[in-house]
């Protein structure tokens, strides 16, 4: 006899229960707005690019026209002050290889005056601080020599000239020594005698000697007019308040022409310190600008 085993069979498709109306509403919207809704787009963090720290066109321009134009300036003062040393000293040699010794004495002091600074200064950055001392003392006494020698050479200098255009004869000097000769020669003429006309030709002799001093003195006015046109501005400038004399701004005159030639070497301490400092700025400037590359890339990568 035959077993029936269809009770135990279950089949493979079950068909499910059939929505509701309200089911297949819902359905319908959630599909509907699954559809309407935006894609999501991946946002991509760009890399940060490392710019070079650069300064302005200008600011570059300058940076570099500075410096150069200090150290042309040093030079040349240097060598006008070498010049004009080396003339003094030698002319103060009693022989020509007096002169010559001097001369080299003269140009080596000013040689040391227009680099020690910079050296001293090289050194205090060291921290040495007995060569840096040791060469500003050094620099002290050959600052001292150059100026003592410029000071020689300016005042010998100005005393020629100015010698030189007070003898300078003019019309009104020759007119009066013209009348100073009559006057004498009419004297001696009348004063064989002490009488009246006698002392009337010393009176008039006197009196054309006195002319005669009072032109030489306008020439001699008139040989400096620097001095002269200087006193006359301070004296219009002050309205009056400050009334220096020829000899005041004579002495100012001599001080700068003897001073400013030996500045050379402060003026390439003071280059040299410029350019240090602007080399020292650039590397913080590059370290500064890594570190806010690293800093961009870890928040890159975070």
């Amino acid at each position: 006899m035959a077993t029936d085993i269809s009770a135990t069979i279950t089949p493979l498709y079950q068909p499910g229960k059939p929505m509701t109306g309200a089911e297949r509403a819902r359905a319908f919207r959630a599909r509907k707005k699954a559809k309407a809704a935006p894609v999501p787009v991946p946002i991509l963090t760009p890399t940060p690019a490392v710019m070079p720290v650069t300064r302005p066109v200008t600011h570059r321009y300058a940076g570099r026209i500075a410096p150069l134009t200090l150290t042309v300036a040093a030079l040349s003062l240097a060598a006008v002050g070498m010049a004009e040393n080396g003339w003094f000293a030698r002319s103060l040699g009693s022989s020509e290889f007096a002169g010559w010794l001097f001369l080299a004495v003269g140009a080596a002091a000013d040689s040391v005056a227009l680099v020690m600074p910079s050296v001293a200064t090289v050194a205090w950055q060291a921290r040495q601080r007995g060569a840096a001392a040791a060469g500003w003392v050094v620099w002290l006494m050959t600052f001292a020599f150059a100026v003592t020698a410029g000071i020689g050479f300016a005042s010998l200098n100005i005393t020629d000239v100015t010698m030189a255009r007070a003898a300078h004869v003019t019309p009104t000097v020759v007119m009066a020594q013209i009348s100073l000769t009559d006057a004498m020669a009419a004297r001696d003429r009348e004063c064989h005698v002490v009488g009246k006309w006698c002392r009337e030709r010393e009176t008039a002799v006197s009196d054309r000697r006195a002319a005669l001093d009072v032109a030489m003195q306008a020439v001699a006015q008139t040989a400096d007019p620097q001095t002269v046109a200087a006193v006359k501005l301070v004296s219009w400038v002050s309205r009056g308040t400050l009334q220096p004399t020829g000899d005041d701004f004579a002495m100012l005159r001599l001080i700068l022409l003897a001073l400013l030639p030996q500045v050379g070497g402060i003026l390439l301490m003071v280059t040299r310190l410029r350019a240090a400092s602007g080399t020292a700025r650039g590397e913080d400037c590059g370290n500064s600008g890594g570190a806010i590359a690293v800093q961009l890339g870890a928040i890159h990568i975070i």
